[in-house]
């Protein structure tokens, strides 16, 4: 093969790697050269320059190793095989690659060939299969950054793909995979990304942004001359060994400030920060950039307000820097103030800061690095959810261990929060603790600078409800992990537990059948719900065994019957004979009746098509009320002289208000789709509507709609029962 198109990503190599990782890295290129032969991009260049590209970036601007250089090499080898080959061939070459190259590269490839694969709507929906996506190949979080360097990739090749794929990538790329390096801390890829994508999606903009830019590039370098003269003497009068860049602020973050703060470019007023560097062995560090910090104020004026320390309190992915904001010439400028150490960590992300603590001394300190990488990307996920979901980005708060061990929460973290951060076996015990040595209970909310303890009990469990208390997707994601496996153990031992009995019994009645119909006695949605009665003692064996006897025997079917028919038989009581020998002596209610005052009654609100009675009141006239009303059984045999038939006129119109109870899943919009059904689907009126949250993930609550009559109330139950999510809805009254 041609290994001088790839010499930039050797060379790479050679200065980075081992003599034995080069020859690898030479024999994955002569691999999958041979398995992407008379493969092309969109240019006509090899397919595989994509592949060096991207195994390029993963050693320079990600930091990464050997097996991620590899994998990066053969992503489209494995990637496309797994699109177009049959299981038994893609199983071998998987084993061809194992052999050659080790288990780690195949689990990365098959990681990156799988995100490949999922379709990603360009929507909002588009972040909940992205949030998906990262969770499940999190497994090994170097393939979110090998994705990540992919992207970057295409998006500097960008020109040569259709103009029909310009904004669908530059969309992803922005609002997607930009989110993700930020959260790593890969500023700089960060920046590339979302510059690359305003390009294509605003390009008026960009080269708005980009002229404006080039137009103050002379005054902005005189300017930043002039301040940093009284700096750079004090600093070397000082003897502090030190290096300055200037950088402009990415043109993308210009463009978002003046379209979020509604001002011109001359308006954006921190558009470049100089950074100082100081080069200094790592115990010295913090007093020399205070030092720093001190001499950049002693001639310039800062903003209290743009000050941010995160050298004694780092960012959670390893950023370290000290930022101020100082106003020279009538005009404000950025000062950060950090070491060789940290700008290598600031540029390269959480790589370099591993890199630091001594990844390269063994497979130990690189487990930590993934594992640390890994709660970053669960953490990430949640971040997009609050993103998309459109709830305000929410602050920090910094709390103590007794022992004074520092950790980072998001503000409107609870007690609960803090244990599972600590230990997850210390959040599935905790019964409460003791904040700033007062007792508190697990619900209770921690503020900036609390000293918090934790107790705990050996028989305490984590329950359905501790998901409503806590805030961090770590202690969400461990409840919600236990509480399936609990119900997933209970519905085991419930299983086997009634299958047992049934034998014993020797019932003629499989176990399906048997829960079903248990379900349907005890008013249950789902059969897992009987196996957890059962498993939690909540439902005896005694009951069990005479409630299945009776439904076998058929009594259970008698009496249903039984009862029924004695319904008909008083209605036919209470009307029959009335009708039979006057029915016009019933009074018939409708919506124009002159000279009979009468009013529907309020405790069971009937509408046209229940079946009613009359009632004469002492004061309000005549009330109509359902036959099946709570109150009337009392007025029948208290007053049956008041009692009077009724029956509604076939004709009659008019507008009657019924309450239907609804219990559904907590999702957003669940009260939009519920309202749309009834006003655009069915053209009904809503007089009220109410919901409160109820457990366990739902809502309930009770709407008030105006019907013409009955036959209304089946199809409007029947179209909410419809909606996804809805679980229960029924007429209140």
């Amino acid at each position: 093969m041609d290994f001088s198109r790839y010499e930039k990503l050797r060379t790479l190599v050679r200065a980075n790697f081992s003599e034995q990782t080069r020859a690898l890295v030479d024999e994955a290129l002569e691999y999958a050269d041979g398995k992407l032969a008379g493969l092309v991009r969109y240019d006509g260049s090899p397919l595989l320059e994509h592949a060096a590209a991207v195994a390029s970036i993963v050693i320079s601007e990600v930091g990464l190793g050997r097996n991620s250089t590899i994998s990066a090499i053969l992503h489209d080898v494995v990637r496309l095989a797994h699109k177009q080959l049959p299981a038994e061939e893609f199983l071998a070459l998987s084993a061809d690659i194992r052999k050659r190259f080790g288990d780690q590269v195949v689990g990365i490839t098959l990681g990156l060939a799988n995100i490949s694969e999922l379709k990603l709507k360009v929507a909002k929906e588009q972040a909940d299969n992205f949030r998906d996506l990262i969770v499940s190949y999190s497994e090994d979080p170097r393939v979110i950054l090998i994705k990540l360097a992919d992207r970057l990739e295409v998006m500097r090749s960008l020109e040569m793909f259709p103009r029909e794929k310009w904004r669908k990538k530059s969309w992803e790329s922005m609002n997607l995979y930009a989110q993700i390096a930020h959260k790593l801390g890969l500023y700089s890829i960060k920046s590339e990304l979302e510059d690359i994508a305003l390009k294509y999606l605003e390009p008026k903009d960009y080269e708005h942004v980009v002229t404006k830019l080039e137009e103050s590039a002379e005054e902005r370098k005189a300017f930043i001359g002039r301040f940093l003269v009284p700096i750079e003497q004090r600093l070397n009068r000082l003897g502090i060994k030190y290096h300055i860049k200037s950088r402009t602020k990415s043109i993308f973050s210009i463009w978002n400030k003046m379209h979020k703060q509604h001002v011109p470019f001359e308006g954006v007023y921190d558009i470049f920060a100089i950074r100082i560097i100081i080069d200094c062995p790592q115990e010295a560090e913090k007093q020399l950039c205070w030092t720093a910090y001190s001499v950049v104020t002693d001639f310039y004026t800062p903003n209290p307000k743009r000050m941010r320390d995160w050298i004694s309190i780092p960012k959670s992915n390893g950023y370290e820097s000290l930022h101020t904001t100082v106003s020279a010439e009538g005009r404000w400028i950025e000062v950060q103030i950090r070491t060789e150490r940290m700008d290598a960590v600031a540029e390269r992300g959480i790589a370099a800061h591993w890199r630091y603590k001594g990844v390269n001394q063994g497979a130990q300190t690189s487990e930590m690095w993934l594992g640390h990488l890994r709660e970053l990307i669960e953490d990430t996920t949640h971040s997009l959810a609050q993103r998309f979901d459109a709830k305000p980005a929410s602050g920090e708060i910094f709390v103590f261990t007794p022992n004074g061990d520092l950790r980072k929460l998001p503000e409107g973290a609870t007690l609960l929060d803090f244990a599972f951060d600590i230990h997850t076996s210390l959040g599935s015990t905790c019964v409460g603790g003791r904040v700033n040595g007062r007792a508190v209970p697990i619900r209770e909310q921690l503020r900036n600078g609390d000293i918090v303890e934790i107790t705990t009990q050996k028989n305490q469990t984590p329950k359905s409800d501790w998901l409503s208390l806590v805030v961090t997707s770590k202690a969400r994601n461990k409840i919600k992990s236990y509480l399936r496996e609990e119900q997933a153990k209970h519905t085991r031992m419930g299983r086997e537990e009634l299958e047992r009995k049934l034998k014993n019994w020797k019932f003629a009645i499989t176990i399906d059948e048997a829960v079903a119909y248990l379900a349907k006695y005890f008013k249950l949605r789902l059969g897992t719900e009987v196996y957890a009665l059962i498993a939690t003692q909540k439902l005896d064996f005694g009951s069990i065994k005479e409630i299945l006897s009776r439904h076998l025997s058929g009594e259970a079917e008698e009496e249903r019957r039984a009862a029924a028919a004695e319904i008909e038989r008083q209605k036919a009581a209470l009307h029959g004979t009335q009708e039979k020998a006057a029915p016009q002596d019933a009074l018939v209610i409708d919506d124009d009746i002159s000279k009979i005052q009468y009013k529907l009654a309020k405790c069971c609100n009937p509408i046209k098509g229940d079946d009613v009675f009359g009632f004469v009141t002492i004061s309000a006239g005549i009330t109509i009320h359902r036959c099946d009303c709570p109150n009337a059984k009392r007025m029948r045999e208290n007053y049956p002289y008041r009692v009077i038939d009724a029956r509604w006129r076939q004709s009659a119109e008019g507008a009657f208000r019924v309450t239907i109870r609804i219990v559904a899943a907590d999702t957003t919009g669940m009260a939009n789709h519920i309202t749309e059904v009834i006003v655009r689907d069915l053209k009904l009126g809503i007089r009220s509507m109410n919901f409160a949250p109820a457990g366990n993930g739902c809502v309930a609550g009770e709407v008030a709609v105006e019907v013409p009559g009955t036959a209304v109330v089946d199809t409007l139950i029947h179209q909410i029962m419809r909606i996804k999510g809805v679980q229960r809805a029924y007429r209140v009254n």
